[in-house]
Formats: C-alpha cells, sequence, structure tokens
C-alpha cells in the first residue's frame, strides 16, 4: 500500500469518527428531554460504520483502497421510560411524560472511543507524513 493512499483511508475514519462523536453529543444534550406520547420520545442515535475496500487493483476508487464511511444513522431500539408528572405541559391524557432513552453513561464511553479513534487516526496521518518526508530527504541526497 503507497503511503498517500493512508491519508485518505486515516482521512474517511476522521470523518466517520466525526459523525459518532455528533451524534454521542446530540444524545447527551437531549438525555433530559421528555415527551407527551412513547411515540414523540426522544431515542438515542447510533451509527453504524461500513468499510471501504478497492473494487478491483487499478479501478478508479478516488484515491482510496481501503477506509470506513457511515453507512446510517439509526433510532436506538431501546424501550423509552414513563414517569407520572400531572403537572408537566408536555404529560398526555393521564398524566404521563416519556423520557428519552439515553443513558449518559453509555454516552460517555461512545464520545472518549469516538475521540480516542480519531486521535489514533490523526497519528496515522501525522506518521505517514513524517515517512513522506523522510522519503523525500533520503531522494534528495
Amino acid at each position: 500500500m503507497a503511503l498517500e493512499h493512508m491519508f485518505g483511508i486515516a482521512g474517511s475514519a476522521l470523518n466517520a469518527q466525526t459523525v459518532r462523536m455528533n451524534a454521542s453529543a446530540s444524545n447527551m444534550s437531549n438525555a433530559g428531554t421528555v415527551a407527551g406520547s412513547d411515540k414523540d420520545a426522544f431515542r438515542a442515535k447510533r451509527t453504524e460504520f461500513k468499510t471501504i475496500l478497492a473494487q478491483h487493483a487499478g479501478a478508479a476508487n478516488d484515491g482510496l483502497s481501503g477506509g470506513v464511511k457511515v453507512s446510517r444513522i439509526s433510532d436506538d431500539p431501546k424501550p423509552v421510560a414513563r414517569m407520572s408528572d400531572p403537572g408537566n405541559p408536555a404529560a398526555d391524557k393521564d398524566g404521563y411524560v416519556y423520557l428519552s432513552n439515553v443513558n449518559e453513561m453509555t454516552e460517555m464511553v461512545e464520545m472518549m472511543a469516538a475521540s480516542r479513534s480519531y486521535q489514533n487516526n490523526v497519528e496515522v496521518i501525522n506518521t505517514a507524513r513524517q515517512l513522506m518526508a523522510r522519503t523525500l530527504e533520503i531522494i534528495k541526497s
């Protein structure tokens, strides 16, 4: 694999992890929201990744020979909780509000994992850049 392909691969990972961090930030910001029905309650968003692989050697693949992309963002299937709060303006006719299904601890773990993966891919880019610079120095000599 050529060094220049590493930039595209790591760049695709940076993009994917950015989407993952944005989804987690959105989940955290909506953790305390309530709704008047189960259907309207906020559900945590989860990113799903898909591998990018070159179809054939030498085929036009936008400079990528591998990497990752976000295939979709889906709602977390965990059920939402129902809480009695008759004084809440969002309460249904029986006095219940529906809480989001966001777990703050899970979101913190997601955010830390995405952040660590992002940092690792930045290091890949820095290392590839240093290797290319050293190669050019050898060629100049």
